[in-house]
Order: C-alpha cells, then structure tokens, then sequence
C-alpha cells in the first residue's frame, strides 16, 4: 500500500455537485465528463499515476475510480471526492489474478482497515528480496486485514515486485551501500519526475532502502 495525500476536489466536479438542489441530488451513475474525466485525472496526479494499493504504474487506460468505502455499503459516500482512489485494472475488466480495488469490490470491515491516506500506511509493511510483502508488526491487524483483502502478496505482484526490487538491490551492493547512499535512494524513490510521475513501485523500493538502514 502507497500513501496518498488527499487534494482538494477538482473545480469543475465541485462545481457540478454544488447544482444539487430539492429537486435533483446528483448520484454516482449521474457524473460524466467532462467531470468524471477531470476527478480520474485529478486522482491519478495526485498519486503520481501509480495504484495507492500496489503502487504499480498506472493511467486513464489501465485504471479505475475506486470506492474506498464501498458504495453499496456507504450511499453517503457515493460522490465524496475524499473516498475516491484511482486504483489498477479497468472498471469493468477485472485484474488477472484479481488484486486491489477489483479484489476488494465491496469488502470492507469499519474496524480493521488501512487506508492509503493513512500517513502510517506504508511503514507498516516491509518488503523481501524477493518481493513478499509482510506486516511490520504481526499484531498489526488492520495491515494483515488489508494486505488480504487486496490481495497485495498473490504470485503476480510479488514477481513483480521482486524484479523490481533486485534491479536496484543485489548483494554485493547491499554489503557495500553506506546509509548516506541509501537516504539519497530513498528520497529519490519518494520524489515524482517532473512529469509529476512517481517511479513503479517505487514506495516498494524507498521501504526496501529504508529497512537497509544502520
């Protein structure tokens, strides 16, 4: 899981919501774009175009806009611009093997979650060599609870992660490296390009560094 911070609502969304009145109260399935387009863009930019469950990279094609309090449990928080997350995989092509948002679906226990605007999120998981993906603290029930639920550690994710991973980290660089090198790796894995784009996996890979540390 990668951490979001949360924006403020696109302006022409907010503009469309503020039309509410008695006789019309706008719903989910009555937002189209130009709206619709501008919060999945404002989502994606937010994130720096990657999954804030898996943190792969992600954009308008092969992405989502996901519920982080399921809609058929949470009708209040139908349009709240706080509950959206752009997630990976289409709305209506699931990910193969099912992971993240399309995992989840409309799962969710009030009492055990994790979510990505949680700004402790990220620390709370620590990564292998090999790209499995285990709570920091095995009480942590709410890491374990989330990390399930999205699927965060089937055969798909972990190769991926682990490719990634060991294109940065092999073993002769991991005797070697001092704690100066790694706080730039860190900072630069944490740092989007100046397209605003986060590196792929690159939360995977700034923990990875971190967990390094003397």
């Amino acid at each position: 899981m990668r951490y979001v911070d949360k924006k403020v609502a696109p302006a022409r969304f907010q503009s469309w919501l503020d039309l509410a009145s008695e006789e019309w109260q706008p719903t989910y399935a009555d937002l189209q774009n130009p709206q619709k387009h501008d919060v999945h863009e404002s989502l994606l930019t937010e994130q720096g175009w990657t999954c804030c469950y898996c943190g792969q990279s992600i954009a308008f094609d092969n992405s989502h806009i996901e519920h982080f309090r399921p809609q058929e449990t949470h009708k209040d928080l139908d349009l709240a611009y706080t509950n959206f997350l752009a997630s990976c995989g289409r709305k209506f092509e699931a990910t193969t093997p099912s992971h993240c948002g399309h995992a989840k679906e409309n799962q969710f226990d009030e009492q055990q979650h994790l979510s990505p605007l949680d700004p402790t999120c990220e620390a709370r998981f620590f990564y292998t060599l090999d790209g499995q993906i285990c709570v920091s603290n095995p009480e942590d029930a709410n890491a374990k609870y989330m990390a399930q639920l999205l699927k965060l550690d089937i055969t798909f994710l972990r190769n991926r992660r682990g490719k990634a991973v060991q294109s940065v980290f092999d073993e002769e660089f991991l005797a070697t490296v001092s704690n100066e090198s790694l706080k730039k790796l860190i900072q630069d894995f944490r740092t989007p390009d100046s397209d605003g784009e986060f590196l792929n996996l690159g939360h995977v890979l700034a923990r990875f560094a971190e967990q390094q540390l003397k």
